[in-house]
């Protein structure tokens, strides 16, 4: 991409200066890659500093209708996509009504306790500064789109949770659209997670529609909207057998990264392929495993696999202890500071009953340690992708 430190700009007037008419898609403009995405930005409120919470309405509204384009509003210089695939939820109705309704990540008794430590001590300033260096961190601008790769040595080790858990950050804190891209075919939980309703274009069919030509508006009536100026990218629409291959991701990727300030991958397990080639092709990486004793042992021969890739594979890896329980069965501090001893970073996230309860994550349900501990998270991820270019 061309020097632009405020690339972000055209970006965001494309997303919000087009009217959205009812029962059709806002009408698409097309830019050329030097038009694309490289002027002044418009003003835009900066987020407040703290942590991640719910968007309003109003916020969802600031962003076209993710439909996909319709053959008369699309450009003729777009490709046209060899099949239209149908829209399919995401969790069937007969599913969905089995759903309890969503727990708060910790019981009132310690919100209470914990309001309560934090009126008689000074840790409510120190929340305060720390999530203003948060903000700081994570809000810093880019000439080229940030790429973070999330995956795990295994199932169940919470890497969908993580990604969620970044891509919500970096949406809430940044002013330029952010986009969380499932490489994980194999029915992957990224939009139950992140709480989209259906399914259509994925990433295998974006990989022969996408063109460098194409406006950002083009590339989003093939994404799912999300709220807070951010965007989903499925990796499948919930069929077993759904198929991704390196060349069909390497090709989205490229194409994508030109219009998101931030990507988030929630990649396959390892060794699988695809996330092999996205470890190595982004900027930073997060390796989520659970805070088990074989959990913490599997990870720690990752990592010293990685010491005998190039130096900026582990120095960019960052590695996220996911609570399985209310109380771990290892001790955490020597479980990270042993894993830290291969060059990796370390993050602890302790265990949240929210997140444990599966389903669509709600940041103002969160245990307020949780919270705290991913806008963390998210802000060492972030300055560890500035380092690579």
């Amino acid at each position: 991409m061309p020097n632009a430190d405020n690339w972000q700009g055209n970006v965001l007037r494309d997303l919000r200066s087009a009217p959205a008419q009812p029962g059709r898609q806002p009408q698409e403009r097309t830019a050329t890659p030097a038009q694309a995405p490289h002027q002044a930005p418009s003003p835009v409120p900066a987020p407040a500093p703290g942590v991640p919470v719910s968007p309003s309405p109003a916020a969802a509204r600031t962003v076209p209708n993710a439909q996909s384009p319709s053959p008369a509003d699309r450009p003729a210089h777009t490709r046209r996509p060899t099949h239209s695939p149908d829209s399919r939820p995401v969790v069937d109705g007969a599913l969905a009504g089995t759903a309890r309704r969503p727990v708060r990540g910790e019981p009132s008794v310690l919100r209470v306790s914990r309001a309560m430590r934090r009126l008689v001590s000074s840790s409510a300033a120190r929340e305060v500064a720390q999530l203003t260096h948060v903000a700081e961190c994570i809000q810093q601008p880019v000439t080229t789109g940030r790429q973070i790769a999330v995956t795990s040595i295994r199932g169940g080790a919470g890497k969908t949770t993580v990604a969620t858990l970044l891509g919500t950050a970096y949406a809430h804190y940044r002013q330029d659209p952010v986009l969380l891209v499932e490489a994980d075919p194999a029915l992957g939980s990224l939009p139950l997670r992140l709480g989209a309703d259906a399914l259509r274009w994925t990433t295998a069919d974006l990989a022969d529609i996408v063109e460098p030509q194409m406006s950002l508006l083009d590339v989003t009536g093939y994404l799912v909207q999300l709220p807070d100026n951010a965007w989903l990218l499925p990796g499948s629409q919930g069929r077993i057998g759904a198929m991704l291959s390196t060349s069909a991701y390497e090709r989205v990727m490229v194409a994508l990264r030109r219009y998101f300030g931030v990507t988030v991958v929630d990649c396959e397990t390892l060794p699988a392929e695809v996330a092999r080639v996205a470890l190595s092709a982004s900027q930073a990486r997060v390796l989520a495993a659970p805070a088990t004793l074989d959990g913490v042992t599997s990870t720690y021969a990752v990592l010293q696999w990685m010491q005998g890739l190039p130096r900026h594979m582990i120095a960019g890896t960052v590695v996220a202890l996911t609570g399985t329980a209310a109380r771990p069965g290892i001790d955490l501090a020597a479980a990270a500071e042993k894993l830290r001893s291969t060059g990796a970073a370390v993050h602890v996230l302790p265990h949240d009953r929210h997140l444990a309860a599966g389903g669509a994550l709600r940041t103002d349900l969160l245990a307020r340690p949780t919270r705290l501990a991913a806008a963390r998270l998210a802000a060492e991820v972030f300055q560890l992708s500035q380092k690579r270019r």
